[in-house]
């Protein structure tokens, strides 16, 4: 029995122009996928905020820090370094007393982080172009990938 290749083609873009077309324009132009996107992000952050959030709604706040911290580290809005740090370190300590307790309950100044973080997140979206955004969706996979991301719990 002969062993499993690893070569995987890559897929073959269709339209080659089209695509860097579609790479050049802003994230804000396309208003319903933006406005879907707003949507769920502030709806995982409100019902964590009223402590009604479960695990798939701090997936969600976890996948948009994810984000913002690439976008940081890309470069869109460095100055903001404070708030990213702040947003990361909240999500993480609501998600360890989560995994502990089962609730996932803010405490103030985390609910001050991640609403500043997710303002930062709103900006950088107003802000970038589809490329960037598939960067930094790269940059997110890359980082879970090579085991390089912090996990919420650390394992014993």
């Amino acid at each position: 029995m002969k062993k499993r290749s690893n070569y995987r083609p890559r897929n073959v873009i269709v339209n080659p122009m089209g695509y860097v077309m579609e790479s050049m324009t802003p994230v804000a132009l396309h208003d319903s996928f933006l406005i879907d996107v707003k949507l769920i992000n502030h709806m995982a952050l409100a019902t964590l905020t009223k402590g009604e959030a479960v695990k798939a709604d701090i997936n969600v706040l976890i996948s948009v820090l994810n984000v913002m911290e690439s976008l940081w580290r890309m470069g869109f809005g460095v100055e903001y370094r404070d708030v990213v740090d702040k947003g990361l370190r909240a999500l993480r300590s609501v998600g360890g007393r989560g995994i502990a307790s089962g609730k996932f309950i803010l405490k103030a100044d985390e609910m001050a982080a991640l609403n500043e973080a997710m303002e930062l997140h709103d900006a950088q979206l107003e802000i970038i172009t589809v490329k960037d955004m598939e960067r930094a969706l790269r940059i997110v996979h890359d980082e879970i990938k090579h085991k390089r991301a912090t996990p919420i719990k650390e394992k014993t």
